[in-house]
């Protein structure tokens, strides 16, 4: 086999690799929060970002997927640290809506990102993109919306929390860059994320045991219950776990346009994967405001990359 055909050919299994993994985590996450009864949001993130820890310490220190990146000061590690509380509030909100919306519904709030990115990066560095890029949001925003009205499983709860979770998740992006700029700060995903994840685990900790108070009696009571639920937990947090690591590993080895379409794809194959399992009713007037979302999304990608 040619060395240009074993390159395609691992690019393609990484890709397969990066949506089972995504997907995969996404529809786990719905599967013991809302179908097996463990409706234990932080304490879910927790045992991910415990997963996150220590396999980010094997693949770094031990497996050396990536080189060991030293952290250098104080002013740096408490830069990490506010970024760790903050990618925190993202996957715990995300966590705690897909108790009350569907897969499908959390996917098109989801789409918006880039509409929270552009106002995050306007307001904390005054970045101003043309024009035609900010017009490119207006059928982000306008899809959700008409998806909103057309969701039969709507939940107002579900969907605040899922909207803050979304802008956290942008705010974070926006953040990392301000915080980590200099070029002696600057970590790869990777290396943050082995940072990020012990000091998330110390976040969550008390949140667990102050908000969630039963959750060691109800994880042991369902585990007597149901011999899969240990193997599902360890599965789902290695599984979160593998979607950091794939989407590394995609970024660094596909260009950030064939990333773009990739991910927004992704998010259509995971809106009709859960719908074929879940079951959970949807309206023309809801798949409609996904599209509108969708399209704006990859409108304001291609309307980014031409005015850059």
């Amino acid at each position: 086999m040619s060395s240009s055909k074993k390159q395609a050919l691992f690019i393609a299994s990484l890709i397969t690799l990066w949506y089972s993994s995504n997907i995969g985590v996404i529809l786990l996450n719905k599967f013991l929060l809302s179908n097996y009864g463990f409706r234990f949001p932080i304490f879910l993130t927790m045992c991910h970002m415990s997963a996150c820890a220590a396999f980010s310490y094997v693949s770094i220190v031990f497996l050396k997927l990536v080189p060991l990146q030293l952290i250098k000061s104080r002013p740096q590690l408490m830069k990490i640290a506010t970024l760790s509380v903050v990618f925190c509030a993202s996957v715990v909100g995300g966590n705690v809506s897909l108790r009350y919306l569907p897969v499908s519904f959390n996917q098109a709030v989801g789409a918006t990102t880039p509409f929270f990115t552009a106002v995050f990066a306007y307001l904390m560095t005054f970045k101003r993109e043309a024009w035609v890029t900010y017009a490119a949001l207006v059928p982000v925003v306008t899809g959700v919306v008409i998806a909103s009205g057309g969701e039969p499983s709507f939940h107002l709860f579900g969907f605040i929390m899922c909207i803050s979770a979304t802008a956290a998740r942008a705010f974070k992006s926006v953040l990392q860059g301000v915080l980590l700029s200099s070029e002696g700060e600057k970590l790869n995903s990777m290396n943050l994320l082995l940072y990020m994840s012990p000091i998330a685990v110390l976040v969550l900790l008390p949140s667990t045991l102050i908000m969630e108070p039963n959750v060691i009696e109800t994880t042991l009571s369902l585990g007597r219950e149901h011999k899969f639920m240990w193997l599902l937990l360890l599965i789902n947090s290695a599984t979160a776990y593998a979607a950091n690591l794939t989407n590394f590993l995609v970024t660094k080895h596909t260009s950030a346009l064939t990333l773009q379409v990739l991910g927004n794809a992704k998010g259509a194959v995971a809106v009709v994967i859960s719908i074929l399992l879940f079951r959970n009713p949807v309206t023309v007037m809801g798949i409609g405001g996904y599209v509108i979302t969708v399209l704006g999304v990859v409108a304001y990608g291609e309307a980014k990359r031409r005015f850059k």
